[in-house]
């Protein structure tokens, strides 16, 4: 009895084993395409966003404990952000319905 369990196992664990998998779908891009944030770290009170399309975006900034501290619609490349004390904070940036986050560093 022993023996047949082992060879319906053996037998169950090689067919399985030898099934092909079909690859995982990859879901479009999600991101912005050539995004870039520079100052990082800033210094001044201004870092600039560009993208691929350079369209109008919507700036949302967390800080460390994920509270909102600044959100903005900009429709050029410059981002104001004199308002915020120096520290580390997550900027997400949404346009044409796609979304990208990075993190900002302010000195």
């Amino acid at each position: 009895m022993k023996i047949f369990y082992l060879t319906a196992f053996l037998l169950f664990s090689l067919w399985g084993y030898g099934q092909e998998k079909n690859p995982p779908e990859t879901p479009p891009s999600q991101e912005i395409p050539n995004f870039k944030l520079y100052p990082n770290p800033a210094y001044s009170d201004v870092v600039y966003i560009t993208s691929e399309y350079n369209d109008t975006k919507v700036i949302t900034v967390y800080d460390v404990l994920g509270e909102v501290v600044l959100t903005d619609r900009i429709s050029t490349n410059t981002l104001n952000i004199s308002r915020l004390v120096p520290g580390v904070y997550v900027l997400q940036v949404t346009e044409r319905q796609k979304t990208i986050t990075r993190k900002l560093v302010v000195k």
